[in-house]
């Protein structure tokens, strides 16, 4: 239960926050006529609150989109001293609309291209690719909010562009950051014109994936919030109301990621009905993505396969990844290093090649981490 003290500090920040856009408004308009004199008071108020905003929530995401409007603002004060017109240096204050938030291209992942990862993929078709392609056969419904969560590097994204080129979906891949404007009371818009898109397309026929990196920084607990944080999280809890509407049943999609997720705020855990651990690859998997990476490397017939996978437990997929391109790199170099330009490829890798690069190279994900993944997965999992 929040507390009165909490609800009024949050209503100041609110308060505050409107005051910093309406000054800031009034400033850019004056500017706009040449009001010189009474664009500068405007913006020094704007700056005062801002300052003021920092200073109360330090440690609050929001603090650094508000210092970065503070700079934007006095320099802007500074161009005006100097008797700089606004249409010569505009500040801005706000787009036209959210941006970065539509990924245009299809991401054309086929589901081969993913090693492993057997549990997600069923849980995946049971939750979207069957409704999609047979509704009829889901009376009561289907899951739409999906969370992947596990160590970094482990295909997190790629499984989500896997499900969208799967049922020939709009796939909107964007992250926090992208809805968690910088521009000043925009974020909450974000996210409303967000869904509003999503389900435009749904209901013109095409299934819709968006999906939220990082999710955790946009859902995550707060110690303390300020009045935009607020507003973003209720509108983002709202529209994910309106997706999982049994009434309602749609073809629209919200699929979070996150490497943290102890760092989820319990209300947000709820609407993903399915919550799918992605864990680092197996012996199995490893293999798998052995026979992807080296499709089009040149190996030496001393590379021996079995000793690698052995040698890689405990590395993600992106981790292994790296190990390849290190261990090309060194035939590369060597081509580079003897002037040898003209050949037409670099000599085959080695063994000891890849015993080089795993030298220098630690696994990313450490095994306490994996404790933690695996107690929240006992608690939480929902497949």
């Amino acid at each position: 239960m929040i507390s009165k003290a909490t609800c009024l500090q949050l209503t100041a920040s609110e308060e505050l926050e409107q005051m910093a856009v309406r000054y800031a408004n009034e400033a850019i308009q004056h500017d706009k006529q040449g009001s010189r004199s009474l664009a500068i008071s405007r913006y020094d108020r704007a700056i005062e609150i801002l300052l003021k905003l920092c200073s109360l929530y330090p440690s609050a995401p929001q603090t650094k989109l508000y210092a970065k409007q503070v700079e934007a603002y006095k320099r802007r004060v500074q161009e005006l001293k100097d008797g700089r017109t606004y249409e010569e240096e505009q500040p801005q204050t706000k787009p036209s609309k959210p941006d970065r938030l539509v990924l245009t291209e299809n991401p054309n992942v086929k589901w081969n291209e993913i090693a492993d990862l057997h549990d997600a993929k069923k849980a995946i078709e049971e939750a979207v690719v069957f409704p999609v392609k047979r509704p009829d056969l889901f009376p009561l419904g289907w899951p739409r909010g999906i969370l992947f969560f596990g160590p970094p590097g482990c295909g997190k994204t790629l499984l989500a562009a896997a499900i969208a080129t799967e049922i020939d979906a709009v796939f909107y891949n964007i992250d926090a950051a992208s809805i968690m404007s910088k521009w000043l009371g925009e974020s909450e818009k974000n996210v409303s014109e967000l869904f509003s898109s999503a389900r435009r397309s749904s209901d013109g026929g095409k299934p819709v994936i968006i999906f939220i990196d990082e999710i955790d920084s946009l859902v995550g607990i707060r110690g303390d919030e300020v009045g935009g944080e607020v507003r973003t999280r209720n509108q983002f809890l709202k529209e994910m109301d309106n997706v999982l509407d049994k009434k309602h049943p749609n073809h629209v999609y919200v699929i979070g990621a996150t490497n943290k997720p102890w760092a989820l705020d319990e209300p947000f855990i709820r609407r993903f009905q399915r919550r799918i651990y992605i864990p680092l690859p197996n012996s199995a998997a490893r293999r798998e993505m052995f026979n992807i990476f080296t499709q089009n490397l040149n190996l030496d017939r001393d590379v021996e396969v079995d000793t690698l996978i052995d040698r890689t437990e405990g590395y993600s997929g992106s981790d292994l990844r790296e190990i390849f391109q290190g261990a090309h790199m060194r035939a590369v170099r060597e081509l580079f290093d003897r002037k040898e330009l003209t050949k037409p490829q670099a000599r085959p890798i080695t063994m000891e090649d890849f015993r080089e690069i795993i030298k220098k190279r630690k696994p990313s994900v450490s095994t306490q981490m994996l404790v933690l993944y695996d107690k929240w997965f006992e608690t939480y999992k929902a497949l």
